[in-house]
C-alpha cells in the first residue's frame, strides 16, 4: 500500500488541528452566531492559506505576494491560536480536577466564555508583535569572548555577523540594504555571514541581494552556505555570492593578519551538504589543511551549532553559528534542543567557544517573541581567568 505524499499528510493535519481549534473555541463563545459563522469561514480559509504561503518560495515568481503574506501570516496566528488553545484546555482540565478532587461543584460556564474570547484576541495581541519585531531592523548585540593565550595585537578584533537573513517572499531589498547599512556602521574587521541568506533560486532573488556586495569589513567580508542555499540551488547562489564580492568559504580557510598576528578564519558547507552534493560534505578538519601552526586562533564559519563536535575535534577556538532563529517563537524555542547543541548565545564545548546567533531575518511566518533578532558583533578578548592566574603565579611567596 503506498503511503501518502508529505504534502497530503501535512494538509490534513492542518485541517484536524483546526478543527480541533473549532470545536474547543467556537461553542463556548458569548458571541452572536454571525460571528460564530465568521469564525468558521476563517478557519477553512485558513486551511487553505497556510499552504499557499508555505509554498510561497516554490511557485514565485508568477505567486501573487499578498498570497504569501497572507498565508504567512495565518500561519503565524494559527501557531499562537493553537498554543493558547491547548493551554486553555490545560486550564479548564486543571479547574475540574480541583473540583473533582475537592468534591466541589463550580459553575464553570463563565470561565469556559471569556477563555474562549481571550484566546484569539491573546494570539492577535501576539501575532501583531511578533510581526513588529521581525519586521524592524536587527538590533546589535555585541559579544565578548575570552580567548586564552590571545596575541595582544588581536584584542578588540572584531567580527560583524549576520546569519539566517532568508531573503525571499516576505524579506526583499530595502529590508536588505537596511541589514548592510547596520553592519557597515559596526567598522568591522571581518564579516561573516553564517547561511540562510535566501529562500529561491537566483533568477528571482538576485536582485533583492544585492546589497551584500556592500558588506565591507577591515579584512574582507566572508560567506558560508546553510541548508536553505541547497534548497534553493547552491552552486548558483555561490557563484552569485562571489560574483557580488563575498568570499565564499567552502571547506577552506584564510589567513587574516592583523597588527602583526595572525587567525586563521575557516568556513564548512552546511552540516547537510552532503545530503545535496556528496562532494560539498561539511568538512571542518579538511578545512584547516595547509594552516600555519603558529596562527593558533581559529575561528570556523559554521552555519548549524551542531558542527561544534567536530569543530572542537579539529582544534578551532571559536564557532559562529545561527541556523536556530533562538526558536523564533513559542513554542519552537522548546524544541530546538532536540536538534542543536545550543539554541542561542554564547556556549562552550570543551576548549571551543561557539556563539550562536538568533539570526538576522527571520523564516515563514513574520514573526518574531521570545527570540529577538540580532546583528552580532563579536569581540576577542583576553581571558580575564587566564590573567588573573598569571598575576597570581607572579606574587611573591
Amino acid at each position: 500500500m503506498r503511503r501518502a505524499p508529505i504534502i497530503t499528510r501535512f494538509l490534513a493535519i492542518g485541517i484536524l488541528l483546526h478543527l480541533y481549534i473549532a470545536l474547543r473555541l467556537i461553542p463556548d463563545a458569548p458571541v452572536h452566531a454571525a460571528v460564530r459563522w465568521a469564525a468558521v469561514l476563517y478557519l477553512a480559509a485558513s486551511c487553505v492559506l497556510i499552504p499557499l504561503g508555505v509554498r510561497a518560495r516554490q511557485l514565485a515568481p508568477s505567486y501573487p505576494r499578498l498570497v504569501a503574506w497572507t498565508g504567512l501570516l495565518a500561519m503565524g496566528f494559527f501557531s499562537s491560536l493553537l498554543v493558547l488553545t491547548v493551554l486553555r484546555d490545560l486550564l479548564l482540565f486543571a479547574v475540574w480536577a480541583v473540583d473533582a478532587v475537592a468534591g466541589l461543584s463550580h459553575d464553570t460556564a463563565a470561565l469556559h466564555g471569556v477563555s474562549a474570547m481571550a484566546v484569539p484576541v491573546l494570539a492577535l495581541l501576539i501575532t501583531l508583535l511578533g510581526l513588529f519585531n521581525a519586521r524592524r531592523r536587527a538590533p546589535i548585540v555585541t559579544v565578548d569572548v575570552p580567548i586564552a593565550g590571545l596575541p595582544q595585537a588581536l584584542s578588540g578584533f572584531t567580527i560583524a555577523q549576520i546569519s539566517d537573513v532568508h531573503v525571499g517572499p516576505t524579506i526583499r531589498r530595502p529590508y536588505v540594504q537596511a541589514i548592510v547599512d547596520a553592519v557597515n556602521g559596526l567598522d568591522a574587521d571581518v564579516v561573516a555571514v553564517t547561511g540562510d541568506v535566501v529562500d529561491g533560486p537566483v533568477d528571482q532573488l538576485s536582485r533583492h541581494t544585492e546589497p551584500l556586495g556592500q558588506l565591507a569589513g577591515r579584512h574582507g567580508a566572508y560567506l558560508v552556505t546553510g541548508n536553505h542555499e541547497y534548497y534553493s540551488g547552491a552552486r548558483e547562489w555561490v557563484a552569485e555570492f562571489e560574483r557580488l564580492g563575498l568570499q565564499v568559504l567552502s571547506n577552506r580557510h584564510v589567513v587574516i593578519a592583523h597588527g602583526g598576528a595572525r587567525l586563521v578564519l575557516a568556513g564548512v558547507t552546511d552540516f547537510t551538504a552532503g545530503q545535496f552534493d556528496p562532494e560539498q560534505r561539511s568538512d571542518p578538519r579538511g578545512a584547516l589543511l595547509g594552516a600555519p601552526a603558529d596562527a593558533t586562533v581559529r575561528i570556523l564559519l559554521a552555519h548549524q551549532p551542531r558542527t561544534a563536535v567536530a569543530a572542537e575535534a579539529a582544534g578551532y577556538t571559536l564557532q559562529l553559528s545561527g541556523h536556530t532563529h533562538g526558536g523564533q517563537f513559542l513554542p519552537w524555542n522548546f524544541f530546538v534542543r532536540l536538534q542543536q547543541p545550543f539554541t542561542a548565545g554564547l556556549k562552550r564545548m570543551g576548549r571551543l567557544w561557539v556563539y550562536t546567533s538568533r539570526g538576522t531575518g527571520y523564516w515563514g511566518p513574520p514573526k518574531r517573541v521570545g527570540a529577538p533578532s540580532e546583528i552580532t558583533r563579536i569581540r576577542l578578548v583576553p581571558d580575564a581567568g587566564e590573567a588573573a592566574t598569571g598575576m597570581a603565579d607572579r606574587r611573591p611567596s
